[in-house]
C-alpha cells in the first residue's frame, strides 16, 4: 500500500489517564510539589500501530476493556494520544457510543444542524440533505420532538441517517447497528455496502462475527490495550474465539496456512479430549473432499478422551470461505452427550446430511466441549479441521449458499372477453 493510498496511519498510539481515589487526591496532585503521585496510571492504549487504506473495510473486535472504543476516540479526534500519532487524510463521520454529540434538549432536526456544523456543512447543504435523512431515518413527527423523548432504536435511527447522508470519506461505526429493529439493521447494512463500493473507507467495531467478515477485508484485534493479530477475518476471528475460551490457561496454537489464501488452522483448549480422524464420505461411500449440491454425505470424527470426563458434546461448524457459519449443531442439542467417559476411550461420531450448500469452498470446524458452547469445558477447537469443495452438476443453475429444492408453478390468466 503506498503512502497515497492511506487514509488513517497510526504509529506507536497509546492513551493513558489517571485515577485518582477522590477529589482530595485530585486537589493534592494539583498543589504537589515534592513529585508524589495521588493517583493510579490507568494504560487504555498501547503501542497501536496500522494503516488503513482509501476505500479498505476494516474490522476492530476484542473483549470488553481491550482499548477499542478509545482507539475511535483517538482516531476521530475526540481525545489526544498520550505518545504516538495518529494521521487522518479525509472527512470522518462516526457512530460512537449512543448519544455521543447529540444535545437532548434540542430537537431531531436542530441536532441535524449541529452535527452538519461540526462536519463543516453549511445550512444550505443540511438543508439540501434533511429529505434524504429524514427519509432513511424513518421517525416521522419525532424529528420535530427533544430527542430526550427518543427511544435508543429511534435515537440511532436518525444518528445514523446523518452520519451516511453527509458523504463521508470515512465512516466509522461502533457497536451502533445492534440498536433498532431487524428491518432497520438489514437497511444499513445495505447502505454499508453501497458505500463500500462507492469507495468510503470503513472502519467498523462489533461483536458481530458474521457482520465483520461479510463487510471487513481485515480485521484487527486487540487485547489487554495492545494489537496482537492482524490479518483475514477468518485468521484473526479464529485467534479471538480461542482468547474467548482461554479462560482456565487452554493452549491457543495458530497453525500456518495450508495453502497461500487458506486461513490458518487454529485450536484451543486444555486438551483432555482430541480429534484424531476427520473424513467425509460421498454418496458411494468413499472419502472426498469435492460433493454435488444436494448430495447425501456422511461426515465421520473420530474422537479420543484423554482424561476421565463427566460429560462429552461434540460439535462442528460448516463455514464459507469468508468464515460466516452455513450450519452449526452439537451433541447436547441433538440430546445424544456422552456421559461418563473413561481415560483413552475412543469413540466415533457420525453425522449425514444432503449437501444442500452453494457451489463453493467451505471448511469444518470441531469443538469437544462439556456444555452447549465452547465456553464451557472447553476440550478442544479446531477451526478449519477440513475443507472440502461444493459443484453444481445436477440441479438447476441457482445463485446463493443454500440449495432450498424449491417448486415453481406458472399460472396463465386467460382473457375471456
Amino acid at each position: 500500500m503506498s503512502s497515497d493510498d492511506v487514509v488513517i496511519a497510526a504509529r506507536g498510539l497509546s492513551k493513558n489517564y489517571r485515577l485518582y481515589d477522590n477529589h482530595l487526591s485530585r486537589l493534592r496532585q494539583a498543589v504537589e510539589l515534592m513529585g508524589r503521585k495521588h493517583y493510579r496510571e490507568f494504560t487504555a492504549l498501547q503501542d497501536v500501530s496500522f494503516d488503513i487504506g482509501k476505500g479498505e473495510t476494516v474490522g476492530i473486535i476484542g473483549r470488553n476493556g481491550s482499548g477499542k472504543s478509545t482507539l475511535l476516540q483517538l482516531i476521530c479526534g475526540i481525545r489526544k494520544p498520550s505518545a504516538g500519532t495518529i494521521r487522518v487524510n479525509g472527512r470522518i463521520s462516526a457512530l460512537l457510543e449512543l448519544g455521543a454529540g447529540f444535545h437532548a434538549e434540542f430537537t431531531g432536526r436542530e441536532n441535524l444542524f449541529m452535527q452538519g456544523a461540526i462536519m463543516g456543512l453549511t445550512h444550505a447543504e443540511m438543508t439540501a440533505l434533511l429529505p434524504e435523512i429524514e427519509a432513511f431515518a424513518e421517525i416521522g413527527q419525532f424529528i420535530d420532538q427533544p430527542v430526550r423523548t427518543y427511544s435508543s432504536g429511534m435515537f440511532i435511527r436518525l444518528a445514523f441517517a446523518v452520519a451516511i447522508s453527509v458523504r463521508p470519506d470515512i465512516l466509522i461505526v461502533d457497536e451502533a447497528l445492534s440498536v433498532g429493529d431487524v428491518k432497520f439493521q438489514h437497511k444499513c447494512i445495505e447502505r454499508i455496502r453501497v458505500l463500500k463500493q462507492s469507495g468510503v473507507t470503513l472502519l467498523i467495531v462489533s461483536h458481530d462475527e458474521a457482520m465483520i467478515k461479510a463487510l471487513s477485508e481485515r480485521v484487527i484485534l486487540l487485547d489487554r490495550s495492545r494489537k496482537i493479530d492482524e490479518g483475514s477475518p477468518e485468521q484473526v476471528f479464529n485467534h479471538y474465539n480461542g482468547l474467548l475460551a482461554d479462560k482456565t490457561g487452554h493452549k491457543i496454537v495458530l497453525s500456518s496456512p495450508a495453502a497461500a489464501g487458506s486461513p490458518a488452522n487454529t485450536s484451543h483448549g486444555n486438551g483432555m479430549a482430541t480429534v484424531e480422524r476427520i473424513s467425509m464420505l460421498n454418496a458411494h461411500g468413499q472419502p472426498a473432499d469435492i460433493f454435488s449440491v444436494g448430495e447425501n454425505v456422511i461426515l465421520q470424527v473420530a474422537v479420543r478422551v484423554l482424561a476421565p470426563l463427566p460429560r462429552l458434546v461434540f460439535g462442528y461448524m460448516i463455514k464459507d470461505r469468508l468464515g460466516q457459519v452455513m450450519y452449526g449443531t452439537n451433541t447436547h442439542h441433538m440430546k445424544l452427550p456422552e456421559l461418563d467417559l473413561a481415560q483413552d476411550e475412543p469413540l466415533t461420531y457420525t453425522t449425514q446430511f444432503d449437501m444442500n450448500l452453494g457451489p463453493g469452498s467451505y471448511s469444518v470446524s470441531t469443538a469437544l466441549v462439556s456444555g452447549d458452547t465452547h465456553l464451557e469445558d472447553d476440550y478442544e477447537w479446531r477451526d478449519f479441521a477440513y475443507a472440502f469443495t461444493v459443484i453444481n452438476e445436477t440441479r438447476p443453475a441457482f445463485v446463493g449458499s443454500a440449495w432450498m429444492e424449491p417448486e415453481m408453478r406458472v399460472d396463465r390468466e386467460v382473457d375471456r372477453r
